[in-house]
């Protein structure tokens, strides 16, 4: 178990420089880093945060 905090959208954006509603357009449309509710509120492990930045670069065929 991690024992950093799980990080708000607003931290999350600040970190990858987007805006927050990039990350709801993500969240609605199953893409970027994966994400966990805690009651209403949406959370971010930094973990996982860092192998969506880190994952394999994608090209378009």
């Amino acid at each position: 178990m991690s024992k950093l905090p799980l990080a708000t959208p607003e931290e999350v954006a600040e970190y990858m420089r987007k805006p927050v509603r990039t990350l709801e357009q993500w969240r609605y449309r199953g893409k970027g880093p994966r994400f966990v509710k805690v009651g209403r509120d949406v959370r971010y492990r930094w973990e996982d945060v860092d192998a969506y930045l880190n994952r394999p670069e994608q090209t378009a065929a």
